[in-house]
This record gives C-alpha cells, sequence and structure tokens, in this order.
C-alpha cells in the first residue's frame, strides 16, 4: 500500500538522503515540506508533492499534517519544543500515529567517558537553555505523546558516502562517535518502510569502530 510520507524539513541534508533512498527502494509518495522550496532540486512530480510552510505557523502544518500517513521530522531550530508541540497536537487531530524525529546524541547524557564530556562541552551538557537542553524538551514533548514515535540520535555527522551504522537504545550507553548522514538518511527510509518494529522506541545511531575521546576529525 501506498503511504502518504510528509517530510518536514525536506531541504535538510538527512532528509535528502532519506528522499533518495525512500524513491529508489519504495512506492511512497512523498510531501515535501520545507519553507525553501527553491532549495529542492530534481523533484519527481509523479512520485513528490513540494508544500510551502512553516512547522510554527499551525494553520500551514495542519494543512500537510491532514495529508500524511506517517510524518519525519528533520527541524533544527531554537524553537524545536514549540515545533514538538505543534506537530503531535496536529498529529492528534488527524489520527496520524507513525512520527520519526531526529533528535541529538547526548539528550539523556547517554554518552559516556571522555568522549561525553567533550560532547556535553561543545553542545551545552546540564544546560537547560543550551542546545541540548532545548532538544531535550522536545523529545519530551514526542516521547510523552501517544503517538508511535521513533526518536534518533545521532553521533557527530560526517559527509561520507557510506552507509553503515549501530544502533543503542534509550538507556544504554552511546557507542562510537560519528555517523553518515547517508547512514541516518537510509535508517529513516528503513523505519518509514516498516515503522511498526520502531514504534515507541529511542535509538543512538553510530558508525561502528568509532569508539574514541571525540570524533576523528577533532
Amino acid at each position: 500500500m501506498t503511504k502518504q510520507v510528509l517530510i518536514l524539513g525536506a531541504t535538510g541534508q538527512i532528509a535528502g538522503h532519506a528522499i533518495d533512498a525512500l524513491l529508489t527502494n519504495g512506492n511512497d509518495h512523498l510531501l515535501l515540506y520545507t519553507r525553501h522550496p527553491q532549495h529542492l532540486q530534481h523533484v519527481d512530480k509523479d512520485r513528490e508533492t513540494v508544500i510551502k510552510g512553516d512547522t510554527l505557523k499551525t494553520a500551514e502544518l495542519d494543512a500537510a499534517i491532514a495529508q500524511a500517513d506517517i510524518v519525519y521530522a528533520n527541524l533544527r531550530s531554537p524553537e524545536i519544543e514549540q515545533q514538538a508541540k505543534n506537530i503531535v497536537a496536529a498529529m492528534d487531530k488527524h489520527g496520524v500515529k507513525p512520527l520519526i524525529w531526529i533528535s541529538s546524541i547526548g539528550i539523556y547524557d547517554e554518552v559516556p567517558g571522555k568522549f561525553g564530556e567533550w560532547n556535553n562541552a561543545e553542545l551545552g551538557g546540564g544546560q537547560e537553555d543550551s542546545y541540548l537542553g532545548t532538544y531535550r524538551k522536545a523529545a519530551d514533548v514526542i516521547s510523552a505523546s501517544d503517538l508511535d514515535y521513533t526518536i534518533i540520535r545521532p553521533a557527530w555527522l560526517t559527509n561520507k558516502n557510506e552507509v553503515d551504522y549501530e544502533t543503542t537504545e534509550r538507556g544504554e550507553a552511546f557507542k562510537g562517535t560519528e555517523v553518515s548522514r547517508k547512514s541516518i538518511g537510509n535508517f529513516v527510509a528503513k523505519i518509514i518502510n516498516d515503522p511498526a518494529p520502531y514504534a515507541r522506541k529511542d535509538f543512538g545511531v553510530d558508525k561502528p569502530g568509532t569508539d574514541g575521546d571525540k570524533p576523528a576529525w577533532y
């Protein structure tokens, strides 16, 4: 059965890899939601519909979610907690259950050792209004909902042309220091193709064998 997949933040780099994987390996129709549609390239009009919209504008978001069977949110904003609240409210209103949510490594203080200390120093671990604090609040909104959510916490991101990743679940110590955006995009596409096994779960994602005190390029 063909699904209507709403991609919020469709011009993001991870979203681009997810879109490529979905077009290559499935037959779902993709609703590409973005404030900047001019940045989308090579749109397949048979498989993709571009929607100009802002997740902070509830009427625009509501109209898009009304068309969706599944939502994938690839957002980065200081107001991400409010974006999460808007998305949950609209999905509840329209009875849409599956949500894939990209968050951040370290929001649960789950990164061990010296890498965890470095990550907290870089991203403001333990500070409510920091990058990590803001993303933690948004993730808490999602996990407190009744949606069939999947939260993804990527390691530090690279642009390597590879799909190579492993996962840890919430409550487990994070592994590795880095992962490619292409890996995360392919993991997202895998979940969209079969969301049930990943429902109401929260994953850290890294490239195996990249353990260290910080990512290799630092």
